[in-house]
C-alpha cells in the first residue's frame, strides 16, 4: 500500500534549509535552537542553516536574519522520509 506524504501545515514542524551569504558564527545563531550550521566556501562563503521548526519559528528565524542585515539566498522545505505520519 502506498503511504501518503505528510502535508505541510502551520503548526506541524518540518525541516527547512535557509541560505544566507557570508560566514555566520555559531554565536550569531544560538537563538535558532536546534539548527545545524554549515559554511560552504567555494568562491564566496555561504552559510546554510538547517532545522526542524514550525511555521511560526521559521518566520521568527527569518525576521532575526533580516534584523542582522542578512539577505536571503533561499529558503527551502526539505522532505524527510522519516517524518511521522498522522
Amino acid at each position: 500500500m502506498k503511504k501518503d506524504k505528510p502535508k505541510l501545515t502551520l503548526d506541524r514542524p518540518a525541516t527547512y534549509q535557509i541560505k544566507v551569504p557570508g560566514h555566520l558564527k555559531e554565536s550569531l545563531v544560538d537563538w535558532c535552537g536546534n539548527v545545524t550550521l554549515i559554511v560552504k566556501s567555494d568562491s564566496s562563503p555561504i552559510t546554510i542553516l538547517t532545522g526542524k521548526v514550525d511555521q511560526a519559528a521559521l518566520h521568527g528565524q527569518l525576521r532575526r536574519l533580516y534584523s542582522l542585515g542578512l539577505p536571503l539566498i533561499s529558503v527551502n522545505y526539505v522532505e524527510d522520509d522519516t517524518e511521522e505520519e498522522e
